[in-house]
């Protein structure tokens, strides 16, 4: 008898358990499939990291020109802060879907086989006496939230809150990516442009260094001519080993902005844009700041989730009601016992909370802690964004002003070398005055280089400040 009775409940447990399996398998997958978020997922696959797509795009033999706006859209596909920010994000998405998993309907199955002693009615342990039968039978389980008076919808929106933050935040890193890219192209700009002043000096400062030469040879010129032709030639061959190690430094930061671990070789392209003046005011870049900054609607929307949190934590003290329900059959035993072996309940369960050593006043307080101190870190970048704006545009007049005085600068130094050239062929100046007239020559050019680059990294600075999407 007892080989008989397994063996039925191995013909009835195995079958129901694969349709538990089954359905509980297709519901959690159409429950997932229903609540993506419309936001462009992230692939992880070998084929698509960043690195290796950055690695085919840019070869690591042969010159690439490229361009600002070509290097912020490379950081912005390869950057892994990127990735990780839109990751997290979706992370977020998910977080929501637990917390309002609350709301929703739960089921759950159960298969039972029990076999007992006939009569056997006394039990210890997780084995009640009503299951001390010898029966086979599998039911569904339901439970059902009527109502917490507010508490699981406000959790529901502190997610869907704090969701939004999360995006706010990708955003902002987005424009800091951007930020970063810009400054590291203007700065390899910047070191290009220098690189090839003094590449240019060093082709200048040879002929002269030749000339002298030979006029010395036909004792028309003094060895001291000659020496001091030569130490400008080495003072030239000096900027450019210093240059062109500044120019592969940035270069190697411009690459690691833009998500690649590989050495290119770019050639950087020059925006020939017209410069524009900054803006007469700061005032109303600030007003536009405070509405238009992602990091600053970030902590917003943080600020309004620790709020709603905050009341979701005070709606503890207050009662819930839940629906319950169960259905089932009892294939094997109930025949010896009643008429029928299916089996039913409904029933409803309101829980109220009496005491419990003031844990949920203490929640409701520390919620609230939180939420005014998310108020004051508001309150705290407010202040911050309107510090960095004046900072900002100041520095962008300030940049704006030095481009007109250095071009003058460098136009002023080109005519005294043009001078002092033509005045030491004619024999009129030494050779003192020619070394004077190409140092200031090639440190005009030099700043006349840096100050229209720096102009145009603080005109994206200041765009960063007041949150204008690039």
């Amino acid at each position: 008898m007892r080989r008989s009775f397994l063996m039925r409940l191995l013909f009835i447990l195995i079958p129901t358990l694969q349709c538990f399996h089954v359905v509980g398998s297709h519901a959690q997958s159409e429950n997932a499939d229903s609540s993506l978020p419309s936001a462009p997922s992230v692939s992880l696959s070998m084929s698509e990291k960043p690195t290796a797509q950055t690695s085919s795009r840019h070869p690591s033999s042969g010159v690439m020109q490229l361009t600002r706006r070509q290097a912020e859209a490379i950081a912005l596909k390869d950057n892994p802060r990127i990735s990780t920010a839109h990751l997290l994000a979706l992370a977020q998405h998910q977080t929501v879907r637990e917390t309002r998993s609350t709301e929703l309907p739960t089921a759950s199955g159960d298969v039972t086989a029990v076999e007992a002693n006939d009569g056997s009615r006394i039990s210890a342990g997780t084995l009640t006496a009503s299951r001390l039968l010898e029966h086979v039978g599998f039911g569904v389980q339901f439970n059902q939230l009527i109502t917490d008076f507010g508490r699981t919808h406000n959790l529901v929106v502190s997610s869907e809150l704090e969701e939004k933050s999360q995006q706010a935040n990708a955003e902002a890193t987005r424009e800091q990516i951007v930020l970063t890219t810009d400054f590291a192209f203007y700065n390899a700009l910047e070191a290009q442009a220098t690189l090839n002043i003094a590449k240019q000096t060093i082709h200048a400062r040879q002929d002269v260094a030749d000339q002298v030469s030979e006029l010395t040879k036909n004792k028309l010129k003094s060895t001291l001519d000659l020496s001091f032709a030569e130490v400008n030639l080495s003072q030239a061959k000096l900027l450019q080993i210093q240059a062109q190690n500044d120019y592969d430094s940035a270069i190697a930061s411009l690459a690691a902005v833009m998500g690649s671990d590989q050495q290119v070789r770019y050639e950087l392209v020059d925006d020939t844009s017209q410069m524009v003046a900054p803006p007469e005011s700061s005032e109303s870049m600030i007003a536009l700041a405070m509405q238009q900054r992602p990091d600053l609607q970030s902590l917003q929307l943080k600020h309004e989730a620790a709020q709603k949190y905050t009341r979701a934590q005070q709606d503890q003290l207050l009662p819930s009601i839940n629906a319950m329900g169960t259905v089932g059959k009892t294939s094997i035993g109930s025949s010896q016992y009643f008429t029928t072996d299916w089996y039913g309940a409904v029933g409803a369960n309101l829980n109220i909370p009496i005491f419990n050593g003031f844990r949920y006043t203490a929640e409701s307080s520390e919620a609230n802690l939180q939420a005014k101190a998310a108020a004051e870190r508001v309150r705290d970048l407010q202040n911050q964004i309107a510090r960095d704006v004046r900072t900002a545009w100041l520095q962008a007049n300030t940049a704006y002003q030095k481009v007109t005085v250095t071009q003058e600068l460098l136009r002023q130094a080109n005519l005294s070398l043009d001078l002092a050239q033509t005045r030491y062929r004619l024999g009129l100046s030494s050779i003192v005055e020619l070394s004077q007239a190409q140092l200031q020559q090639t440190e005009a050019a030099i700043s006349d280089a840096n100050a229209r680059y720096q102009y145009q990294f603080s005109c994206s600075s200041l765009d960063f400040q007041t949150g204008v999407h690039p």
